[in-house]
């Protein structure tokens, strides 16, 4: 096994309109006491200067250490996708275009994964700023354990921390199509249940790893504060949480070869759930032992179900 510091890792940039903040991710990137790195950008039509930004760092910098692509046009989650087709068999890192990384965010990563021989998934802390980089406050500490009954309901390893040592980063690899195809709604709540599902070691780091930085255009917002974790509250008593739930095990379901057999049942018991009624659905789903990170969390997730606001009508059509 090589020194983690020789560990080359890729990095995967999903970027569009991005040219008020890439210059200084990129920056930051350049910055990262690991050294041995590759940047993937994957451009969904920029037409504000981001591939010129792109363009000029790359120039910077050793050939083919730093790729500019074409992204697919159809949202920030297929261009991760995208990305993660086009990366090499090596350790990767998902990257947002409007964070600042912090120096040993990389190094940190890399020791934490290198420690382990099979499949695993390292995420980190944040520390949440304004546009203009003023710390606001740090993101929250998630007290229970990491794993598929947690999963299946939460996203919580966040994409823009997440790093996957090669042989999780092959998993992932094998299962972008049908996730694709079915349109997930979020690629790192997606790649937390693959990896979780597969039984790769899951490393939430309790120190934060950079600024994410919050502005108007944020792909998706803090959720820290009493009115963003009201919000997504809401959100499980909405119907388009259901929605995702269904998509997601459909994704999960045309891969279940990847899963381990416990967690191919798991799957199963909760696609049979998803198409119970109340409150039969809140029972099935509180004997399989799914639950979120916080006890109001887990409370809104059973109401939902109770009120049927989970329930599918009919078995979804699934995109292998």
């Amino acid at each position: 096994m090589p020194q983690a510091s020789a560990v080359p890792v890729t990095i995967l940039l999903a970027s569009y309109r991005g040219a008020a903040f890439i210059g200084a991710q990129l920056q930051s990137i350049a910055g990262q006491t690991h050294r041995n790195w590759r940047l993937i950008v994957s451009d969904d039509g920029s037409d504000d200067g981001t591939r010129d930004i792109v363009a000029a760092f790359a120039a910077a910098h050793p050939a083919g250490q730093v790729r500019l692509i074409d992204g697919p046009g159809r949202g920030a989650t297929q261009n991760f996708l995208h990305l993660l087709s086009a990366a090499p068999e090596e350790m990767i890192a998902f990257c947002d275009q409007d964070d600042i990384w912090f120096p040993d965010k990389l190094s940190r990563a890399v020791e934490a994964l290198s420690a382990h021989d099979g499949p695993a998934h390292y995420a980190a802390r944040t520390i949440i700023t304004d546009a203009d980089l003023r710390p606001v406050a740090e993101s929250r500490h998630f007290p229970r354990p990491l794993g598929f009954r947690n999963a299946l309901v939460q996203a919580i390893m966040a994409g823009n921390t997440s790093v996957f040592n090669a042989r999780a980063a092959a998993i992932l690899r094998r299962c972008i199509r049908p996730a694709q195809a079915n349109d997930i709604p979020s690629h790192d709540w997606w790649a937390y249940q693959v990896t979780a599902g597969a039984g790769a070691a899951l490393i939430h780091d309790p120190r934060p790893a950079l600024f994410y930085r919050q502005h108007a255009r944020s792909e998706m917002g803090r959720n820290d504060t009493v009115r963003a974790m009201s919000q997504r509250i809401g959100m499980l008593l909405a119907g388009n949480y259901g929605g995702w739930l269904a998509t997601n095990h459909a994704a999960l379901d045309a891969v279940r070869p990847e899963l381990l057999a416990e967690n191919r049942a798991l799957l199963d018991r909760f696609g049979a759930a998803l198409r119970q009624s109340a409150p039969a659905a809140a029972l099935s789903m509180a004997r399989i032992g799914l639950y979120r990170q916080t006890r109001a969390g887990t409370s809104a997730f059973y109401a939902a179900a109770l009120m049927g606001r989970l329930r599918q009508c009919g078995p979804r059509r699934l995109i292998r």
